[in-house]
């Protein structure tokens, strides 16, 4: 019996914790935030999100037993971050986010964090049907201290607590050095109100520590944070304040990071590979950032 509790409380894999953590955010959110889908849409997203992951590792490995459980973790990443005005698009770009999992991956490392390729690929494809948003969980104190406690779990166990440290000091400091020193309109506490926002709260925690798409080694995790606080920052700088800087940030490093992660006799064979996917991302940024901006910032 307290071996079943254990394995509920602390799962054996960390993929499993993580659904879990945010399987539990997810239930308490349609309490006290403003979740878009309803549960049964979200339901079904995991169900699809199964079929795709189990038939993907049966074509690829030629076998049924593959866990589902970051196949799910990625399908909440997308119900948090993304709303669309219809459910297909969600459909189409769960589905392009774990397919790349499994195509553009190098010594089992993917490129990109399957979460943040979907929201990419949505405003890439679909820019006036698909948002990303920071506000679906609220603002709620309570709500807060759960994410983090949930989060610190999870931390420790994969061994990222730098990543989200390193960001958030970073990411303060570079927006006032760069955007409020310039910007006489633009205030301090605009930049760390997003702090009080648990789905921003939950992007630097979850989606940014995630094990395959961020460096092992405690100062690359450092340069890696400092590297995302400042390109979103630089975004902010000369394209103004927008959310989706954040994401950018992310999908542009990412590709980085399998490169990082190799032996050095191999890096110079890799670096070819690595700078053709990093000029894709970069090219469906540069796509994304000359359309024209929303009359809102979805940060509620």
């Amino acid at each position: 019996m307290l071996h079943f509790f254990m394995n509920i409380f602390i799962p054996p894999h960390y993929q499993t914790q993580q659904f879990i953590n945010l399987g539990l955010l997810l239930l308490l959110g349609y309490g006290s935030g403003y979740i878009y889908l309803s549960f049964l849409g979200v339901i079904g997203l995991l169900v699809w999100a199964f079929v795709l992951e189990k038939g993907v590792a049966y074509v690829k490995y030629g076998v049924v037993a593959y866990g589902a459980f970051s196949a799910w973790s990625t399908t909440m990443g997308v119900v948090f971050m993304m709303v669309a005005t219809h459910y297909w698009m969600y459909l189409v770009l769960l589905a392009l986010a774990l397919l790349q999992k499994h195509l553009l991956v190098y010594e089992k490392r993917h490129f990109f964090n399957p979460s943040n390729f979907a929201l990419i690929m949505g405003l890439l494809l679909f820019y006036h049907d698909v948002h990303i948003v920071l506000g679906q969980l609220g603002d709620a104190l309570w709500l807060q201290g759960v994410l983090l406690l949930l989060g610190v779990s999870i931390l420790y166990r994969v061994k990222r607590w730098i990543i989200p440290l390193g960001f958030s000091v970073g990411y303060l400091l570079f927006e006032y050095l760069f955007i409020v020193s310039y910007d006489p309109v633009m205030l301090f506490e605009d930049i760390y109100a997003r702090f009080y926002s648990v789905s921003f709260v939950l992007f630097v925690l979850f989606m940014l520590t995630d094990p395959k798409t961020t460096p092992s080694t405690l100062w690359k995790q450092l340069v890696f944070s400092l590297l995302l606080a400042a390109i979103a920052t630089l975004l902010d700088r000369y394209s103004g304040f927008r959310i989706q800087h954040l994401f950018m940030a992310l999908f542009f490093l990412s590709p980085w990071v399998p490169y990082l992660c190799m032996p050095s006799s191999r890096t110079k064979l890799f670096l070819g590979v690595t700078l053709g996917v990093v000029l894709l991302a970069l090219s469906a940024i540069i796509y994304i950032e000359i359309q024209p901006p929303y009359f809102f910032e979805m940060d509620h």
